[in-house]
Formats: structure tokens, C-alpha cells, sequence
């Protein structure tokens, strides 16, 4: 959302945007709720202007827009004397029609949650110049990551949502201390810790009995 994509958007004439509903609500970390719908309109925009001629770029900028939510600012029973918006764009060259294209690319936008968490993690730094050993270290990251996600989301709904760094914050990299007494280990756990009922939740969860 840089000066000439506002710009660009700015000049969207207000008849241009289409209403969408979406089967299923989207999350908006900016604003902290669920989205239920939305509003979208494209516009022609050429990119890359700073560098030569060939070097320029023209295609479909794609602009979704939610209205601007935020608790408590709007006294209850008033309305507000005009909508405030909030745009994500998307710069594409796709053949898809308008609302296809945007569907893809919120499909897109979820792979590459997925892809900065995992080089936020396991794949942080590939760790041979064998192309070979790469992809065995990104398969081990890919069930590292599967593993780490499907053990959180017992733990809490909190956790189900976050990324590997706040997980490994939170429940891997605990600061407890492991006693052995009478052939028995005892893990001590911190106290006042307050990630403790998640952590519990997880450990008894994947250590109770199998079903029979």
C-alpha cells in the first residue's frame, strides 16, 4: 500500500465496487474480528514505474475493502456519518474473472501464512548447499510443522491460531526440570505460569489412553 496504490485506488470510482458475502468468515488480524463480507472493484495499474520502460509492468490491481471496525468507538444506537474502509490490493496479471481472482488470491494469502511460519522456523536457514540434503531438512520442517500445529490445536484455541514463534514461547521452550524418585520422573513445571492449563491440557490429552 504504497503512495501510487492509494492513489490508484483512491480513483475507484464508487459505483465500480461489487459486494461479496463470504461462505465462510474471514479473519482480520488488523482489526482483531471476523469478516463476513466485503466489497471489491479492480483498477488497470502499472508497476515498477521507477525502473525502465521494459521494465515497467501493467496489469490488474485487485482491491478488496471491509468497513472499519473498532469497538466502543461509535456510542451505541448512532451511526456514523460516513463509512471508513480499510483496502488490501492485490497486483495480478490472472485471466480469472474479478471475483474468481480474488478468491484465489485470499487462497494464496493462507499458503503464504503458512510458508513465512515455517522460514520462521524449522527452514529458517537451509543447512547444506546439496540440493538433496535441502529437501530432506524441508521435508522434516513440513512434518515438524504439521506436528506443531496439530498438538497446539489441543491445547487451545488461542494457540491453534498462533504462529510457531509464540508456540515455542509458550509450550516448547519451558523452563521446567526433570526429577527422577522411587524409578519415577517428576517434571516440574514454573509456577505462576500462565500458559499452565493449555500445557496440561495438551500433555493429558496425547498421554490418555488409547480408544479402544
Amino acid at each position: 500500500m504504497n503512495a501510487s496504490v492509494k492513489a490508484a485506488i483512491a480513483h475507484i470510482d464508487e459505483t465500480a465496487w461489487t459486494p461479496i458475502k463470504y461462505p465462510k468468515a474471514v479473519r482480520d488480524e488488523e482489526g482483531q474480528c471476523w469478516i463476513p463480507d466485503a466489497e471489491i472493484a479492480e483498477v488497470p495499474y502499472t508497476a515498477f514505474t521507477s525502473k525502465p520502460k521494459k521494465q515497467q509492468v501493467t496489469a490488474r490491481l485487485i482491491v478488496r475493502r471491509v468497513k472499519r471496525l473498532s469497538a466502543g468507538a461509535v456510542p451505541a444506537g448512532q451511526g456514523t456519518l460516513f463509512d471508513i474502509w480499510r483496502y488490501h490490493a492485490a497486483f495480478t496479471d490472472s485471466p480469472l474473472a474479478l471475483r474468481d481472482a480474488e478468491r484465489d488470491h485470499r487462497r494464496h494469502a493462507v499458503v503464504e501464512q503458512v510458508i513465512a511460519d515455517v522460514k520462521n522456523s524449522a527452514f529458517a536457514h537451509a543447512p547444506s548447499g546439496h540440493f538433496q540434503a535441502n529437501a530432506a531438512w524441508l521435508a522434516l520442517a513440513a512434518l515438524a510443522h504439521n506436528l506443531t500445529r496439530a498438538a497446539v490445536a489441543l491445547a487451545s484455541a488461542f494457540h491453534a491460531r498462533a504462529t510457531t514463534a509464540t508456540i515455542r514461547d509458550h509450550l516448547i521452550n519451558v523452563p521446567a526440570r526433570l526429577a527422577r524418585s522411587a524409578r519415577r520422573l517428576t517434571l516440574h513445571l514454573p509456577e505462576r505460569w500462565p500458559w499452565s492449563e493449555d500445557f496440561t491440557q495438551l500433555f493429558s490429552t496425547v498421554h490418555a489412553p488409547p480408544v479402544p
